[in-house]
């Protein structure tokens, strides 16, 4: 079959296409190859020069390990033979050490022997000496005729007693140089304070009778059936007597204060002339406001003349009901403010705080104002209220010791109780009953007997001082010291008085002889 010209040359056409597509592969393996090939010699190289430079720095490092391995061998053997020598110099010292030792303990068992040695010839000494003071004993003893121990015992008595003179000899003298310095000083300090304190209080008592314009008054005071004095004494608290004194009634009540709201009330009602139960109740009532004012005032004037500031109310009030209170006809309100002037002055003698030292001296008699209501001596009452209302110890500790109640007083109970002292003794300031004035002077008079070796005792002057006559024959002139101490501490312990009381002790010998 023939072929045709157009087959044939699509026949050489895609022949062509495959011869080409064949030398293309071919030429492209080739290529291939040959780039393979010289990245292969590129790597060898590199691997070559890899490995190279790996055992050059491996050779270097293994060079620079040998030379530290040199180095720490050398610096090790140095170590080494330093310790050594050290370790030799020490065995030497302590070889030496030990030879020293060894010669100190020959020393020492040298010296041993010589004290035993020693011992041994004092012991011998010592025997001989006991032997020589035994036989000097025994001729003593027959010389004087007493035994060792009865010539010890009587010198012991001996040097008892004549310590005991000379103790008591030196203690007289240091407390009359002691007593002589203190009542100085005293003297001084209370001296100024009493030329600095002007006071004009003078002894007062409560006035207890009212006057009336006419006797007729009395009827209308008792009123239809006695209603009219009933009202006034329910209303007041106090006692109305009326009895056959002429023109005048008497008020009775223990509460002073009571006494005078009874007292204005009562002129109130003479002077307006209405007198019946519900007029009583009202003029009553006006005269308890006037009263309770009145106390306010007062206890602030008194506060604000004596100079103390900052007192509470409550403090204020009960200060001013001291003005209705007299103690022995001593008007307390006005001996408080006296006695809050004279601790001042005190205090600034002393150099002592002078307000505390106001403070505590106005109010030292504040528990007289409801000691009447509360248990308990006055100043441990006084000590409460203000401890209620006051913050300052020292002001309570004063209050609370100024009649040396309590276990210890302090600067401030000192200077409360001196003055309190000054402006109480003070001549005409108080009034005393006979009665009891007596029983005071007894009661020193028997305190003085109660002791052995009295003969007679005499209070004199006011009972402010006690003279005491003793037995010469049994009380020597120490134990006349030893006797007026202790009648001292006893009066301290059993009487309270104001200001002190003088013990002079009297002992007297006398020596008669006649001429024939």
């Amino acid at each position: 079959m023939p072929i045709d010209v157009t087959t044939i040359n699509i026949l050489t056409i895609l022949f062509s296409f495959i011869i080409g597509g064949v030398a293309g592969a071919a030429f492209v393996f080739f290529f291939r190859r040959m780039r393979v090939n010289r990245e292969m010699r590129v790597a060898e190289r590199r691997a070559s020069r890899l490995k190279t430079e790996a055992e050059l720095k491996a050779r270097e490092m293994l060079r620079e390990a040998k030379d530290e391995a040199e180095k720490f061998k050398s610096v090790a053997e140095a170590e080494y033979r330093e310790r050594r020598s050290e370790l030799q110099r020490h065995e030497n010292r302590l070889a030496q050490k030990e030879a020293t030792l060894e010669h100190k303990l020959e020393g020492v068992d040298h010296r041993e022997h010589n004290l035993a040695n020693k011992e041994k010839a004092i012991e011998s000494i010592r025997t001989h000496l006991e032997e020589a003071r035994n036989k000097q004993l025994k001729q003593l003893e027959l010389i004087s005729g007493m035994s060792s121990a009865e010539a010890k015992q009587a010198l012991l008595e001996t040097m008892e007693t004549e310590m005991r003179e000379e103790s008591s000899r030196r203690l007289r003298g240091w407390e009359a140089r002691l007593k002589e310095e203190a009542n100085q000083k005293a003297q001084e300090i209370l001296s100024q304070a009493i030329q600095r304190c002007a006071s004009e209080v003078v002894s007062e008592t409560t006035v207890a009778s009212v006057p009336l314009p006419s006797d007729e008054m009395k009827g209308r005071l008792i009123g239809r059936e006695g209603r009219n004095i009933r009202a006034l004494e329910q209303a007041t608290g106090v006692d109305l007597i009326i009895d056959d004194t002429p023109e005048a009634v008497t008020l009775s009540s223990f509460d002073p204060v009571r006494r005078e709201v009874a007292r204005i009330a009562l002129n109130r009602l003479i002077l307006d002339g209405r007198i019946h139960p519900a007029r009583i109740e009202e003029v009553v009532a006006k005269a308890k406001e006037e009263v309770d004012a009145t106390i306010y005032s007062a206890g602030e004037q008194a506060a604000y003349q004596v100079g103390v500031h900052g007192l509470h109310a409550g403090l204020i009030r009960l200060l001013g009901r001291l003005k209705f209170r007299t103690s022995y006809g001593q008007n307390v309100l006005a001996h408080s403010i006296e006695v809050a002037y004279l601790a001042g002055m005190i205090a600034s003698e002393l150099g002592a705080n002078v307000a505390i030292a106001k403070k505590a001296g106005l109010l030292h008699d504040i528990g007289k104002a409801v000691d009447r209501e509360v248990e308990g001596s006055h100043a441990a009452i006084g000590a409460d209220l203000v401890k209620q209302w006051d913050k300052s110890p020292e002001v309570v500790q004063g209050i609370a010791e100024h009649h040396g109640e309590t276990d210890t007083i302090n600067i401030w109970g000192f200077i409360t109780s001196a003055a309190d002292a000054i402006s109480s003794a003070r001549p005409g300031a108080r009034r005393e009953l006979l009665e009891s004035y007596l029983k005071r002077l007894k009661a020193l008079e028997d305190i003085a007997d109660s002791f052995k070796g009295v003969e007679k005792s005499f209070a004199i002057q006011a009972g402010r001082e006690i003279r005491i006559l003793v037995k010469p024959e049994e009380i020597d002139d120490l134990g006349s010291m030893r006797l007026a101490r202790d009648i001292v501490k006893k009066i301290e312990e059993s009487l309270e008085y104001p200001g002190q009381i003088k013990v002079t002790v009297l002992r007297e010998t006398r020596a008669i002889g006649y001429a024939k």
